[in-house]
C-alpha cells in the first residue's frame, strides 16, 4: 500500500510539474525551470553553436528557438504524454520518445563523424579482407553535409526492400573542413559513380555495363529480369572503399600492371595481388590453401593440374616453396578487355594491366575538348557536374554553346583495388569526383570469415582493432 500510495504522489507531482512549466507568460516559464534544465540547456546549445559555425550558415541558430523550447519554456507540450493515465500508452510512448532521440543522435553521428561499413568484396585483399567491418572517419577529409537530408540513418538505400530516402529536397553539394585532402596511398570509402543509376535486380554489373553487353531498350522491356530501373542522389549510392593511387590534375598510366603517375613509377603496395595461372605435381591442400590465405571462392581449379590463383608476392614465394609448383604465370591481358575499360563503349586499346596515359580533371583546371577525346570527360562534364552535353555535325555543344574546352568545377581522383585483376574499380568506370567522398577507414572493428562457424575460427580475433589502412606508400 506504502509503495502505491507513493507512486500515486510522484504521479502527482509530476503532472503539477507540468502544468506550472506549460502555463503562464514566457517569463513565467523561464522563472520556473530547474538549475538541471538550464545546465543541460546550455551544453546542447553550446554543441549547436558550434555546430552552425562549423556548417558556416547563421541561419541554422534559428534551431536553439527549438532547442529553448525543449528545455525551456515548452510551450509545445513535448512531455505531455507523461501525464496520461493509460500506464500502457506511457510505456509505450517511454519508448517512442528514447528511439527518436536515438536516431537522432545516429543521424548526426553517422553524416558528421563517422559510421562503420563492411567490406564485401576481395577487391582491397590482403590489405582488407571480405568480412572485415571499419570505423569509418569523415572528418579527415571533412563530411559532407547531407544532399538527401530525409534518409534513414541506418540504410544506405534500401530498408525492407523500399527506399531508405525521400529524394526531396536535394541541397547542393558543400563539404565542411577537415584535417587534410585525399592523399596517394589513402583507402577511401565512397559513394559508388556509376551507381547513379540502378536495374535493382542487377546492381554488379552496374546499369551501363549492362547497357553495353544488352542494349538500354532491352533492360527498360525486361523488368522481370532486370528489375527495375531508378535513378539514386550522390550520397545515397552504394558505398565503394578502394585505394587513391591519382591525384587531381596527375597523369595516370599503367604498363603491366605497374602504375605511372607524371611519367615516374609508384612504389607498389606491398599486400597487392595479382591472378596466376599455378600447374602443380599434387593436388594443393586446404591447409596450404589455408597458410597462404586464399579464400574457397578464389580457389580456382581450370584443369587436374592447374589453378588460377590471386598471389601477393610473399604468397607466391610461400607456394613456389611448397615444393608441388611446376610452373606459375601472371594472367595475360585479354584484347576484349579494352570494350569493358573505362570510358565503356569505346576502343583506346587500353587493358586492365596496360592502361593510359589519361589526365585526372583538377578543379579550375581547362583541357581543349575534340570529339576524339570527349568520352574520357564526357561523364564528368554531363553527369557529375550538371551540364548539357552533345555533339552535332562534330562539333560540341556544351549547355546549347560550341565547346573546344572545357574548365571543371571539381576535384577528381583515381581509385584502385589492391586486389588488381579482381577489383571493380577506376579502370572500369573511371574518376571519383570529389562530391563521392565519403571518408577514410580508421580501424578495423571486428572481422568475420565467411568460410568458418563462428566456434572454429569464424572471427579473424586478430584483426580487431588494427589499422584499416597499414599499407601506405610515399607520396
Amino acid at each position: 500500500m506504502k509503495d502505491i500510495k507513493e507512486s500515486d504522489m510522484a504521479e502527482k507531482v509530476e503532472k503539477q510539474d507540468n502544468y506550472v512549466r506549460q502555463t503562464g507568460s514566457l517569463m513565467e516559464r523561464l522563472r520556473r525551470v530547474k538549475t538541471t534544465r538550464w545546465w543541460r540547456f546550455g551544453i546542447v546549445a553550446a554543441i549547436y553553436v558550434a555546430w552552425t559555425v562549423w556548417m558556416k550558415n547563421p541561419w541554422l541558430l534559428l534551431g536553439l528557438l527549438l532547442l529553448g523550447d525543449i528545455y525551456l519554456t515548452q510551450f509545445i507540450p513535448w512531455g505531455a504524454w507523461k501525464g496520461w493515465k493509460s500506464g500502457w500508452a506511457r510505456t509505450l510512448m517511454s519508448w517512442v520518445d528514447a528511439i527518436v532521440y536515438a536516431l537522432v543522435l545516429v543521424y548526426f553521428l553517422f553524416a558528421f563523424v563517422g559510421q562503420n561499413y563492411q567490406i564485401p568484396s576481395s577487391s582491397l585483399e590482403k590489405t582488407l579482407l571480405t568480412g572485415d567491418y571499419l570505423w569509418v572517419n569523415k572528418l579527415v577529409y571533412g563530411p559532407r553535409v547531407p544532399q538527401t537530408p530525409l534518409h534513414f540513418p541506418l540504410a544506405q538505400n534500401t530498408l525492407f526492400g523500399c527506399k531508405s530516402y525521400i529524394e526531396k529536397p536535394q541541397i547542393a553539394y558543400h563539404r565542411l573542413k577537415g584535417m587534410r585532402n585525399v592523399r596517394r596511398g589513402d583507402i577511401v570509402v565512397f559513394n559508388y559513380p556509376n551507381g547513379d543509376t540502378v536495374a535493382v535486380n542487377c546492381p554488379n554489373p552496374d546499369y551501363y555495363t549492362l547497357c553495353q553487353e544488352y542494349g538500354k531498350e532491352a533492360i527498360l522491356n525486361n523488368p522481370d529480369k532486370f528489375g527495375e530501373v531508378v535513378w539514386r542522389p550522390v550520397d545515397r549510392r552504394d558505398a565503394y572503399v578502394k585505394r587513391c593511387v591519382g591525384l587531381p590534375g596527375e597523369t595516370f598510366e599503367m604498363k603491366d600492371g605497374v602504375i605511372y603517375i607524371d611519367g615516374k613509377q609508384l612504389p607498389q603496395p606491398k599486400n597487392m595481388q595479382f591472378n596466376y595461372f599455378v600447374q602443380t605435381t599434387q593436388l594443393i591442400s586446404d591447409e596450404l590453401f589455408e597458410e597462404l590465405g586464399i579464400a574457397v571462392d578464389d580457389r580456382n581449379i581450370v584443369a587436374a593440374d592447374t589453378y588460377h590463383l590471386p598471389l601477393t608476392d610473399a604468397m607466391k614465394q610461400q607456394l613456389e616453396a611448397s615444393g608441388i609448383v611446376a610452373q606459375i604465370m601472371r594472367t595475360p591481358d585479354n584484347p576484349k578487355e579494352s570494350l569493358y575499360t573505362y570510358p565503356i563503349g569505346t576502343d583506346y586499346g587500353w587493358t586492365h594491366n596496360n592502361y593510359g596515359p589519361l589526365l585526372i580533371p583538377k578543379k579550375g583546371m581547362s583541357i581543349n575538348l575534340t570529339v576524339e577525346s570527349l568520352p574520357l570527360y564526357e561523364r564528368c562534364i554531363r553527369t557529375y557536374e550538371g551540364n548539357t552535353l552533345e555533339v552535332r555535325n562534330g562539333e560540341i555543344v556544351i549547355n546549347g554553346t560550341p565547346a573546344t574546352s572545357y574548365t571543371f568545377k571539381m576535384d577528381y581522383y583515381w581509385m584502385m583495388g589492391d586486389n588488381r585483376d579482381n577489383s571493380s574499380d577506376s579502370r572500369f568506370w573511371g574518376f571519383v569526383p570529389e562530391d563521392h567522398i565519403v571518408g577514410t577507414p580508421m580501424i578495423i572493428l571486428i572481422s568475420f570469415d565467411k568460410d568458418k562457424g563462428l566456434l572454429s575460427g569464424g572471427i579473424r580475433w586478430k584483426r580487431m582493432f588494427r589499422s584499416a589502412n597499414p599499407d601506405e606508400f610515399p607520396q
